[in-house]
């Protein structure tokens, strides 16, 4: 769900020389728990100045990977601990700020917390619409990408199909974003058994997913599949929806290990398909 990596203040092409390249090279990689160790270890070598922005950045990342591996209460405990040191570092409206707001709102809904990631995210979004400078339309798409997801977790199935479509009519770029849009959208069209329609959408989204760079597409793992796998499952195709389910559920295993929310999911929907 997170669409954009973590960054110092210092804009992209000063990335290289940022204490954080080799832990974001580390996470990127789908390294992750090599991630937070080097993260966890800025951190604390950083860690003497108050105001030392990346003391903070480093911390986050480290969240940020201790996510993806499946630590989610872990991960939203060091998120709230950042927030009011961004706060004060950054500023409520900085693009660090936001962005570390939208990374714990999905943290939220990895905890089944829904109601609280929707408000979260709408949040978030409406700040960085008002934001300017080359980031905040990466943590707006970010915003309401989590969004959907926490509007389709609520079976709110409607609302979520329209914000996909809307954001997918004012994106025309076949990037990642997109990617988890049209994920977004045929989870929408699951929801409301539309299994045809949803088959399509999860379709493109994995002619599009194979069409991006590992790293592009890695956070993603399993997500098409599932969403393939929910379709063919809805219109009578068990053992086909068993075999994409299997393939979601083994890859989000060897991505994320087992308590991840992607891993349980997968795990749950193969149950489901064997007690049908």
């Amino acid at each position: 769900m997170k669409l954009f990596r973590s960054r110092g203040r210092n804009d992209a092409g000063q990335m290289s020389r940022s204490p954080l390249a080799q832990a974001t090279v580390l996470f990127q990689a789908g390294r992750y728990a090599e991630a937070e160790a080097e993260a966890r270890a800025v951190a604390a070598a950083r860690s003497r100045s108050r105001d030392d922005p990346y003391a903070p950045l480093a911390l986050s990342m480290a969240a940020l990977a201790t996510a993806a591996q499946g630590r989610h209460a872990e991960a939203l405990a060091g998120y709230d601990a950042l927030l009011p040191v961004f706060g004060r570092i950054f500023g409520a409206e900085h693009p660090q700020t936001l962005k570390l707001r939208s990374d714990r709102a999905q943290t939220l809904s990895a905890l089944t917390r829904h109601a609280e990631c929707e408000a979260e995210c709408a949040a978030v979004a409406r700040a960085a619409t008002r934001g300017t400078g080359p980031d905040m339309p990466l943590i707006a798409a970010a915003a309401s990408n989590g969004l959907i997801y926490a509007l389709n977790a609520q079976g709110r199935h409607p609302e979520a199909e329209a914000l996909a479509r809307e954001a997918l009519a004012a994106h025309r770029v076949s990037d990642r974003f997109a990617l988890v849009l049209r994920i977004g959208l045929a989870r929408s069209l699951n929801g409301q058994a539309r299994y045809k329609e949803a088959l399509a959408e999860a379709e493109c989204a994995d002619e599009l997913s194979r069409s991006l760079s590992e790293e592009r597409r890695r956070p993603e793992t399993g997500a098409v599949e599932l969403a393939v796998a929910s379709a063919l499952l809805g219109l009578g195709r068990d053992a086909e929806a068993r075999t994409r389910a299997a393939v979601a559920h083994d890859a989000c295993l060897a991505a994320f290990g087992p308590d991840h929310h992607r891993t349980a999911e997968a795990r749950a929907l193969l149950d489901r398909i064997d007690r049908a």
